[in-house]
């Protein structure tokens, strides 16, 4: 059974990608600093259906000086890892004049070091068995922009020019990187959006709707499969058609 790291894999967006790949077959491991009551159920139906596993792993990803030690942890208890999924960000709004320096900081520290750092460690043991597959969890506010968001979307578009220029770092050893870029999904990022702002989010989509997380995780579970293996260096959209 392939392993396969989800970072923020605990509730939301991660979690919902966590059992997705546990459902088509992956040994998912689950990082984040708690594992909580969602994550907790999942693993029980996960179980349940008797296909995949979902394990979990405590760690703060913030610690940037500590994920040399979380990957030989990892390797130990699990093996070599044949996937990552960097979904793991703060999604903290503001306007950048007003927003504070430490914000700032632990924003990038979060969703660039953090990824970029761990994917270090992680790929090399794809690069060993000369197979993977990385999914970086950007945004298309990377792209559009979003008033409040400055600072929040350079890390997301940070992560899109990452991809691009792994994915050719790493493609002659047979390991694919791709990004998806989810468009506004109901998860804890977007509680703070009032019933209007919805509406309104839905209404300029192509679809008339919002995406929803189940949406976002078959993307990556599709291109953890077979049938993605020539795609690479690309961005996902999954918004419904908001930026069409």
């Amino acid at each position: 059974m392939r392993n396969v790291v989800v970072t923020g894999g605990s509730r939301g967006l991660g979690l919902g990608i966590a059992e997705t790949l546990a459902g088509a077959g992956f040994q998912v491991v689950a990082i984040a600093r708690r594992e909580g009551d969602e994550l907790q159920a999942a693993r029980a139906r996960v179980s349940g259906a008797g296909q995949g596993n979902l394990r979990f792993h405590a760690f703060d990803l913030a610690d940037i000086d500590g994920l040399a030690q979380l990957a030989k942890a990892l390797r130990r208890e699990f093996g070599g890892f044949y996937g990552l999924v960097n979904n793991a960000a703060l999604g903290t709004a503001g306007m950048l004049s007003t927003m504070s320096d430490s914000t700032i900081q632990r924003l990038i520290a979060l969703n660039v070091a953090s990824p970029l750092t761990l994917t270090k460690y992680l790929v090399r043991s794809m690069m060993v068995a000369q197979a993977g597959r990385i999914v970086n969890v950007s945004s298309v506010v990377s792209a559009t922009g979003y008033a409040g968001l400055s600072v929040y979307s350079a890390t997301k578009a940070a992560l899109v020019g990452f991809t691009r220029s792994l994915s050719r770092e790493v493609g002659p050893l047979g390991i694919t990187v791709n990004a998806v870029a989810p468009g506004f999904v109901d998860t804890d990022m977007t509680g703070g959006m009032s019933a209007a702002q919805r509406a309104q989010v839905a209404r300029r989509s192509a679809l008339g709707r919002m995406p929803d997380i189940v949406d976002v995780a078959n993307a990556v579970d599709f291109l953890f499969s077979d049938k993605a293996r020539n795609i690479t260096g690309t961005v996902m959209t999954v918004d419904a058609g908001n930026t069409a």
